[in-house]
């Protein structure tokens, strides 16, 4: 295997992957670094560094769309060939030799005799199987395999004597006797094999290396699993450390997250192993320099090409494949690589390999009604037979997709004009998306109104919980080992691990307190730790309003003061540019000031300044230049930006908390876009105008803010009321005294005289009558049910009299006679509903005494 180095870039760095076919034996990795960050980054698009949105560059819609790039795999070592045997050569050596040098190697005292009989008793059980060494006698037994231990051919046995088996094993494996595969190992818990194989093994580098370890600022189980990363590898492999390669320990941290055999971590639950591992052998020289420090940068894929997401969906149809590559990468120049992702799903994922599978003849883009039917019914469902709830994704990529075929075959015939083909996206197809919407939006106001009388209560709880876990830390750190201090009426008293006396540098070692009452041990330091990022991040999503990459974001340069002419100072967060890809100001509030001021602050009193690290974009699949993040945690020995991940894990673990105390946590779920829509509807609903609240916010359009906030019952009676108030203040004050005698009979004689022959004038007080007493045509006129036999004989006279005009042809008194038949028969009909729902008892009001 080599490693080069390819040329660096001056965006943000990530690896690179290797083009053209993969091979077993040799494989060439590209790595790009840049001064001061932690991973390599091969500049595949160029763009802002500091937001999210980042436009690709034209060169990748140039590019020679006949490359069919080939993902590479992490390569295991190739069989040594002078494998480790720091014991001599044992696979063809007797059980009794063997025995006894297990004996001497591993066991002291009364334990020689004990470790010599175990490994005499396990070797005569491997001796039944054929092979030629120990080591096809183990594999012949099937011990090689997943889920099978020593213990197993000892059927009918006692557990002590099976237990003794399996220790047996483990000394065999550090004796370099028997090389197991990851899954067989991994199939034992062995308390004492770091120890079993350092004292047999002997080697200055791992010594080296295990000694680096404890310099971690990390737990004593974080060290353990950091030594336990590389002598597993160096066990399974059959290797020295000094060829423990990067692509090796590559290979064994994949491999375990696989098959879910990451020490220490739960299985399936998608981790690393040796992560930790990782850059203390790259601290120690041990790879090559261009090669990643952190395991994270080593993993990840960074952006692909066009053509390499096209064809892991293994397109049958040449013709079809290009044509879906050209039109993804010409798209691609607009769009961020979040939404080139998307597109690509939607296009190529939920639509044409959906038609593939349905008629694997399809050479076109011209569909047979059976294969649209087909495909709009399988997007309904989910692969897991849930539905899907965005339909409308996949509709409108489609629709996207054909509709700009037809463009651009206007302009480009000799590329695009064979592809045209009628979209199978009707308009009715797209009627029913606005319902959604709405639909949606009824939802997202539903949660805001349960999430808004719990936010206070979790606001409170992080804050609680940090200043508890300060001041038992700062009690703790207060007092020697061993001493005890009490805190809120609990004895403590502060202890430390064995481990942290072998540290370089003891001052570094976390603090640990124990529970006089209950006996239990807390890491204060971890404790406090993860407690003072709980609180900062609901804080400031609670105080700000932002979006979670926003967060991420953030650094110590976000922070900024503007002097007003009269003198005032005022504290602004500058968000970088980030969904809308604008630049935006928000003015920081008193409590704001203070989260962020104690981040600082934090960051100050642990390395003297805040430190320069980098950030993952999860969207963009990309690596950030160094900067000065605020919300940062050491990951893998090393500082890193906190991902949204972590945010949304640390907001969920804030509120798991309170669901003994408060149940209704436990049906409610806060995702760090709540507080975003909670923020907005405080703002509205405390009186600022939305459109202030949209630059707040950083919506480029209002009804977007519109759609945040939500309106409660409470508000609407409070605003209206506010309406009322301000109308009452802006009227005369002559307008509220007591009418006179005058005045009030004048009053009721007004709603005397709207009295009529068909039933009552409904005109305002104080305001003559503007038809002239022509009721029958006033919109005014409310006719009483009991005068419709009135109505008609009105219309009949009417008639008569419309006949007489036609007979001496008055037209001018026809186009009146036909209006006034007009109205009359509207309010006959009116009437006669009145007179079929009945009148509805209300009832009469109480009067207050």
């Amino acid at each position: 295997m080599t490693w080069s180095t390819s040329s660096p870039s001056t965006t943000a760095a990530r690896p690179s992957r290797p083009r053209g076919p993969s091979s077993t034996t040799h494989r060439t990795w590209r790595w790009c670094s840049v001064p001061g960050s932690q991973a390599g980054n091969s500049a595949r698009v160029k763009g802002p560094t500091t937001g999210r949105v980042r436009r690709h560059s034209v060169e990748i819609y140039e590019r020679d769309f006949s490359f069919k790039p080939t993902a590479v795999e992490p390569a295991p070592p190739p069989t040594p060939i002078h494998p480790p045997r720091p014991l001599g050569e044992l696979s063809t050596a007797s059980i009794e030799d063997i025995a006894e040098l297990a004996g001497t190697v591993l066991g002291t005292g009364s334990g020689i005799a004990k470790w010599t009989t175990e490994m005499q008793r396990l070797l005569e059980h491997l001796q039944e199987f054929p092979g030629a060494t120990w080591q096809e006698r183990w594999e012949a037994a099937g011990l090689n395999e997943r889920g099978r231990q020593a213990q197993q051919l000892y059927q009918g046995r006692s557990k002590a004597i099976k237990s003794t088996m399996n220790t047996s094993a483990g000394h065999a494996f550090a004796m370099r006797l028997i090389q197991p595969s990851l899954l067989a190992f991994r199939s034992y818990r062995f308390s004492h094999y770091l120890r079993w194989f350092r004292s047999i093994a002997k080697d200055p580098v791992l010594e080296e290396f295990c000694e680096r370890t404890l310099s971690l600022n990390v737990s004593r189980q974080s060290i353990r699993r950091a030594q336990f990363d590389v002598i597993v590898p160096l066990t399974v492999f059959g290797i020295h450390i000094a060829d423990l390669t990067p692509e090796a320990l590559l290979f064994y941290a994949t491999e375990s997250r696989k098959y879910g055999v990451t020490a220490g971590e739960a299985g399936g639950d998608g981790c690393f192993a040796a992560t930790q591992a990782w850059p203390i052998l790259s601290d120690m020289g041990h790879f090559p320099a261009s090669t990643p420090r952190t395991l994270r940068a080593a993993v990840v894929k960074g952006q692909r090409p066009v053509a390499e997401l096209v064809d892991k969906h293994k397109i049958r149809n040449q013709g079809v494949r290009d044509l879906l590559i050209h039109y993804i990468s010409r798209r691609s120049v607009e769009v961020d690589y979040s939404t080139l992702q998307a597109l690509v799903t939607n296009l190529v994922r939920l639509f044409w390999k959906v038609i593939q599978d349905f008629n694997p003849d399809q050479a076109d883009l011209r569909l047979s009604p059976e294969a649209v039917t087909h495909w709009k019914e399988s997007l309904l469902v989910r692969p897991d037979g849930k539905p899907r709830l965005h339909v409308e994704g996949p509709f409108l990529a489609v629709r996207a997709f054909y509709l700009d075929l037809h463009t651009w075959a206007v302009a480009e015939p000799e590329r695009w004009a064979q592809w045209v083909a009628p979209c199978p996206i009707r308009d009715e197809d797209l009627r029913w998306f606005h319902v959604r919407r709405r639909r949606v939006q009824e939802r997202m106001a539903n949660r805001t109104r349960e999430r808004q009388p719990l936010l206070p209560i979790l606001s409170q709880h992080v804050t609680d919980q940090w200043q508890r876990q300060r001041t038992l830390l700062e009690s703790a750190r207060a007092v020697g080992l061993g001493e005890h201090f009490t805190v809120d009426g609990t004895e403590w008293q502060r202890v430390s691990a064995k481990i942290d006396a072998e540290r370089r540098d003891p001052t570094t070692a976390p603090i640990r307190a124990v529970n006089r009452a209950t006996g239990k041990l807390v890491q204060l330091t971890h404790t406090e730790n993860q407690a003072f990022w709980q609180w900062a991040i609901v804080e400031t999503l609670r105080l700000a309003g932002l979006r979670a990459e926003e967060l991420t974001e953030l650094t110590h340069l976000s922070v900024r003061n503007y002097q007003r002419p009269s003198g005032e100072v005022v504290a602004l967060l500058v968000i970088t540019p980030s969904k809308s890809d604008r630049e935006r100001v928000i003015p920081m509030s008193a409590e704001l000031f203070h989260v962020i001021a104690q981040i600082i602050r934090r960051h100050i009193s642990a390395h003297g300044t805040v430190p320069i690290c980098v950030r993952y974009d999860l969207h963009e699949k990309v690596w950030s230049e160094p900067l000065p993040y605020l919300f940062q945690n050491v990951h893998a020995g090393g500082l890193r930006a906190m991902s949204t991940t972590t945010m949304w894990r640390m907001i969920r673990r804030a509120a798991d908390g309170l669901i003994d105390t408060d149940p209704r946590f436990a049906e409610v779920k806060f995702a760090p876009h709540d507080f975003r829509r909670l923020f907005a509807t405080e703002l509205v609903n405390s009186g600022l105008p939305i459109h202030i609240g949209a630059a707040l916010l950083g919506h480029l359009n209002i009804q977007t803010t519109r759609g945040y906030v939500a309106v409660f019952d409470d508000d609407v009676v409070r605003h209206y009321q506010q309406f009322l108030d301000r109308r009452r203040a802006q009227r005369p004050q002559s307008e509220y005294r007591e009418p006179t005698k005058t005045e009030w009979s004048e009053f009721n004689e007004h709603f005397d005289k709207r009295r009529v022959e068909l039933g009552s004038c409904g005109r305002p007080y104080g305001t003559p009558c503007q038809h002239e007493h022509a009721c029958i045509r006033c919109p005014m006129l409310s006719i009483n049910p009991k005068m419709l036999p009135r109505l008609d004989e009105l219309e009949e006279d009417l008639l008569a009299r419309r006949e007489r005009a036609v007979a001496e042809d008055w037209r001018g008194e026809i186009d009146g006679l036909d209006l006034t038949l007009t109205f009359l028969r509207s309010k006959r009909e009116q009437a006669r509903r009145f007179e079929r729902t009945g009148p509805v008892p209300l009832g009469l009001p109480a009067v207050p005494q």
